[in-house]
């Protein structure tokens, strides 16, 4: 009774615009007229090649969030009663922070730890008046009886690294605690987080990001998302797995015997923590994160101080990795860490995988074409769906552990998550390219200019990254892009347009954002440019 149903309704959709689409695909009329050559071999296998090895870093997402949840139990619990507080050493390092510095000392000065077993240091490197603002603001909080001390070098050698390195000349403290200058601990900070060094075996305990900033735009918006999927996925995993882990450089708390036997600070990579982070785990110290202590943040606002950030990391776990994974594969360690610790230093090699693949994607499209959509259907987007896919469950698992209520909201994010990542690709594959080999480069501060909402603006504020070269090649790569979806239309390989859309987006959301706020400020997308107002210094005598 139901088959006159069938074939009417198989015939219907034969007629309709997906089911032509389905037969164009699929139609065998034309199999085996196409003859492989080598132009086609010339730029396939390399096609294929970067492609695969993406998806083998995306399916390590994959990997991730299964030895999260599979080692879910491996939570720390409630630490023992402290019968002794030990002395903690604060270090607080800066380098032209005028705007912040104020409220980081204030946050530090309501430490319920007793002042007479805490030293706290102002690191200053500065070269501009966060000088006179640093020192004034020391000397206010020295005089109402807070133990603190202010030093400044009149050089920058060894950068934040030796800053640390320098301060921990004169540290009283067993134990060290580090605050970039963007961060406001809580006042039970040290309370919560020291107890759990009676375990003899600790060496460092890392806590969880929070931002001050995140629905300050779009942008804002979308760093959130990539960091809490590092802090909640990665960290969680990682250290819920035993596998080695980083210390972020700030807002955690370091044993200062677990430094030393470490060989102390170095400053020959961009990422001192996560250098030092290895090479004391290589030592045989334990480190511990711990994601229900959070502290403050501030996210950067603008695309070039963001973009600045995201290479220095991307570089300086590059230097890392040529530094550190050799004495990683060579020690004792279980397998499951030397492959943890592999994909995690060498994950930035996908930047310079993707501007590759961007500039071969069109060759490969016309290529495909003439070998079938249906292959291309069965050989490409299952590499697509793994490269790009893990990303959306990698973050949206992080947004569901942090907001079960709201995460689903994550999805509307996803698609500029993804563009996001695309669109910073250029600069962060010319900073792994030059870690590869072996240019060096100043460490480049991130801007921080006291946006703790959506009423504060950075427009009269000075610090802001130049725009450079770097945009007019992402805006020309958008550009690009934007003819091979114009193709892919043309030719009805509709399949592709979601993905080549991501890429146009990412390279020209970038791009523009970045000379846009050159010379406007207030740009950002998705919030209204607030009027400009001067920030409260946060602190006594004012």
């Amino acid at each position: 009774m139901h088959a006159p149903l069938l074939t009417s309704a198989l015939l219907a959709a034969h007629t309709t615009g997906i089911g032509q689409y389905w037969h164009k695909i699929t139609d065998p009329t034309f199999k085996g007229i196409y003859h492989v050559n080598a132009f086609d071999l010339a730029m396939m296998i390399p096609y294929f090649l970067v492609l695969f090895v993406l998806a083998t870093y995306g399916l390590h997402r994959y990997w991730l969030v299964y030895d999260y949840y599979k080692y879910a139990r491996n939570i720390p619990g409630p630490p023992p009663e402290v019968t002794r507080w030990p002395r903690v050493t604060v270090q607080l390092p800066i380098f032209n922070e005028r705007y912040v510095i104020e409220r980081l000392v204030e946050a530090v000065s309501r430490f319920d730890y007793p002042h007479e077993l805490l030293d706290i240091q102002v690191l200053d490197d500065s070269t501009d008046e966060t000088q006179q603002v640093a020192s004034a603001c020391v000397a206010r909080f020295a005089a109402q009886g807070l133990p603190i001390t202010y030093t400044h070098r009149a050089n920058r050698e060894g950068y934040k690294a030796g800053a640390l390195e320098n301060g921990l000349k004169t540290a009283r403290g067993e134990f060290v605690a580090i605050f970039d200058a963007d961060f406001i601990p809580a006042p039970d900070f040290l309370r919560c987080s020291i107890p759990y060094f009676q375990n003899a075996k600790i060496g460092m305990v890392q806590t969880r990001w929070t931002y001050l900033n995140r629905d300050y735009s779009l942008l804002t918006q979308v760093e959130t998302i990539l960091l809490d999927g590092h802090f909640v996925v990665e960290h969680g995993a990682r250290s819920r797995r035993g596998t080695f882990f980083n210390f972020n450089g700030t807002a955690g708390v370091w044993r200062r015997q677990a430094i030393e036997d470490a060989g102390g600070w170095e400053h020959d990579t961009l990422t001192e923590d996560t250098d030092l982070s290895y090479r004391a785990q290589l030592y045989g110290w334990k480190f511990l994160y711990l994601p229900d202590i959070e502290c403050a943040s501030e996210l950067p606002v603008d695309m070039n101080g963001f973009k600045a950030q995201q290479a220095r990391w991307a570089k300086g776990l590059m230097q890392t990795a040529k530094k550190i994974l050799p004495r990683v594969m060579r020690s004792n360690a279980p397998w499951h860490v030397k492959a943890e610790a592999f994909f995690h230093l060498t994950a930035n090699i996908s930047y310079p995988l993707m501007v590759l693949l961007s500039t071969m994607l069109l060759p490969a499209m016309i290529v495909r074409f003439y070998q079938g959509w249906f292959q291309m259907l069965v050989v490409d987007l299952p590499l697509f769906l793994a490269s790009t896919c893990s990303i959306s469950s990698f973050y949206l698992v992080a947004q569901k552990e942090l907001r079960p209520k709201s995460w689903w909201r994550t999805f509307l994010y996803m698609p500029f998550v993804m563009a996001t990542g695309i669109g910073i690709s250029v600069r962060n594959a010319q900073a792994v390219i030059e870690a590869i080999i072996g240019k060096k480069s100043e460490f480049a501060r991130t801007p921080k200019y006291k946006i703790e909402g959506k009423g504060d603006s950075f427009v009269a504020k000075n610090y802001r990254n130049k725009a450079g070269w770097m945009p007019y090649a992402e805006v020309l790569l958008g550009i690009y892009f934007s003819f091979t979806v114009l193709y892919a239309i043309f030719n009805e390989n509709y399949a592709t347009v979601p993905f080549l859309l991501l890429f146009v987006w990412g390279y020209l959301y970038t791009g523009f954002m970045s000379l846009g706020q050159t010379y406007f400020a207030h740009l950002r997308f998705g919030v209204n440019a607030p009027e400009m107002r001067p920030a409260s210094s946060g602190a006594p005598g004012f």
